[in-house]
């Protein structure tokens, strides 16, 4: 989406993305109106947290998410979507929290970059 990758890094993002549920920013608004629970999770690193997040959203990096997730009231059925710049890091951490027995976990496609892009959320100042 924005950067450019290692082969090996992409490589793990496809085989993660064959294995889970995505979804794309409309189907993400469809989501939030659609009056069924949310759990949205912003698994970016804390700097880029600071700079910009998801109302609402709760911060659990990629590299502590399957550690700390259990500290939160979020049942193994919960509809938790997950996003990070563009959909990489968000889709490996799904594939995660599915091994974890977590069972209606999403990764959103576009990430935070899309979020922005639909006027959803917006950068801090």
């Amino acid at each position: 989406m924005g950067k450019k990758h290692s082969p090996r890094f992409l490589a793990t993002v496809e085989q993660s993305r064959a294995a889970i549920q995505e979804c794309n920013i409309t189907q993400f608004a469809s989501m939030l109106d659609d009056g069924g629970e949310i759990v949205v999770i912003d698994v970016r690193e804390q700097h880029e947290y600071d700079a910009g997040c998801f109302e609402g959203a709760l911060h659990l990096s990629k590299g502590v998410i399957e550690r700390d997730i259990e500290k939160h009231p979020i049942s193994e059925d919960s509809r938790i979507v997950l996003y990070c710049g563009g959909g990489f890091r968000s889709a490996i951490a799904a594939e995660s929290l599915t091994r974890m027995g977590y069972s209606n976990v999403y990764s959103l496609w576009g990430g935070w970059r899309s979020l922005v892009a639909a006027d959803l959320a917006s950068p801090n100042q």
